[in-house]
């Protein structure tokens, strides 16, 4: 027997008789986006809003359907798991509906939001290390210790039947989909979704999203086995664990078309995006698959696309840091250097020429201790806000017109209009 054989249509419609109960897991709606529409080419964008599921997320799916099996099948009375949030939040939730005391080992780095969550939901959480491999290991020692059941984020054939509910839930919502994006980090969420397509209406294409510094898929499908980064260095926590197993890659292979890897820089960018022109805010995981289709990787033109949003637990730290980042590459906010002679009133002309362009000027720094300035010569550096690149170009032109050299600090790599 084969890996992928362990998982078949028929656990996935038994996991969807055990997510029986609505205020553990809802039935997510859907929206579409003329705005992804008319950026991608595509002649449908209808976005799946799995993150407004009761958890933020989807992982509650496979959670509840392994936690229910164990108890149903073995009196399981504790669970243990690893987890950077979303499994953490969906373990916790399903335990405690079960009547079952969960244990949730998460990573010092964990997003906080994530950490208050997983407690609210009554579990007991540890933090352990500094990634999800650190936890992970934790959460295997405390499992083989005690009595508690592992539950595993994705290594496991119950939880990828649990995840495939949502599959056939995006098939229910839009029979005739093309392709399918679903973001990927161990696997099991576009494990469940591949298999669930496979049965409905395989003719559709499954892509799935890494980020690229958490890429582990391309090089295991390439090898032909799991393959395992010592560290990642993702915005998207939530698809950051830097392996897949042999069960869900072995789907993968058989049943997922394409993999695409998408960036930091690409994920901010969905995530404001998405803020922008659909309204809906979501985690760096789940603005994946939106970079994807925005992507030169990723050929949607004519198609009807549905990128799967997984989950909407972003932490506001995060959140300003996304923003911050976007709108610099914007150049909505710009950082303006202008070298001058430290005279009197030369920061009040600067400032009146910037603001005679009804540009918001949110800080001022004066620079005189650089070895590159001459004695009596300075920097001003203005931290200011901008409509976009035009203005900024218009503010810089004017600057310069009076006589005064100016330049962007940290000169972005790519300019992005307003909305792209």
């Amino acid at each position: 027997m084969t890996e992928d054989e362990r998982v078949t249509f028929a656990d996935i419609q038994a996991a969807q008789e055990r997510l029986d109960d609505p205020t553990v897991v809802q039935r997510t709606p859907t929206g579409r986006s003329t705005a992804l529409e008319a950026m991608t080419g595509a002649d449908e964008v209808v976005l799946k809003f799995e993150h407004l599921q009761w958890t933020g997320s989807f992982k509650t799916r496979g959670a509840y359907n392994k936690i229910k099996q164990a108890v149903d099948e073995r009196n399981v009375e504790a669970v243990i798991a690893a987890s950077a949030g979303n499994h953490a939040q969906g373990v916790a939730l399903a335990a405690t509906r079960l009547g079952v005391e969960s244990t949730i080992v998460m990573p010092r780095t964990a997003p906080q939001t994530k950490i208050d969550a997983t407690r609210s939901y009554g579990a007991t959480v540890e933090l352990v290390g500094v990634d999800f491999q650190d936890a992970m290991a934790h959460a295997k020692e405390l499992a083989a210790e005690s009595d508690g059941e592992f539950v595993h984020a994705y290594d496991d054939p119950a939880i990828v039947a649990g995840q495939g509910t949502l599959g056939v839930e995006m098939y229910e919502d839009l029979p005739d989909v093309e392709t399918v994006v679903v973001p990927i980090g161990g696997g099991g969420l576009i494990s469940g979704i591949a298999t669930a397509f496979a049965e409905l209406r395989p003719e559709t294409r499954i892509v799935g999203v890494q980020a690229e510094e958490a890429a582990t898929v391309p090089e295991s499908l390439a090898k032909g086995i799991p393959q395992t980064l010592d560290s990642v260095d993702t915005i998207a926590d939530g698809i950051a664990t830097g392996n897949v197993s042999a069960l869900t890659l072995s789907i993968i292979e058989r049943h997922v078309d394409q993999v695409v890897t998408v960036n930091n820089s690409q994920i901010a960018d969905a995530i404001l995006v998405l803020i922008e022109r659909a309204k809906q805010v979501v985690e760096g995981a789940a603005a994946a698959p939106v970079a994807a289709i925005r992507s030169p990787d990723l050929d949607v033109a004519g198609e009807t696309v549905m990128p799967l949003l997984s989950g909407g637990n972003l932490d506001m730290t995060m959140l300003r840091a996304v923003l911050i980042h976007a709108l610099t590459r914007r150049r909505q906010l710009i950082q303006l250097r202008v070298h001058i002679d430290d005279q009197p009133g030369t920061m009040a002309e600067l400032s009146t020429i910037i603001g005679d362009h009804d540009a918001n000027i949110q800080t001022v720094r004066h620079d005189r201790a650089l070895t590159d300035l001459d004695i009596g010569e300075a920097y001003l550096v203005f931290e200011v806000e901008t409509s976009g690149v035009g203005h900024a170009a218009d503010i810089m032109d004017d600057i310069a017109g009076h006589g005064y050299p100016v330049e962007i600090v940290g000169e972005p790599e790519t300019d992005l209009g307003q909305g792209s």
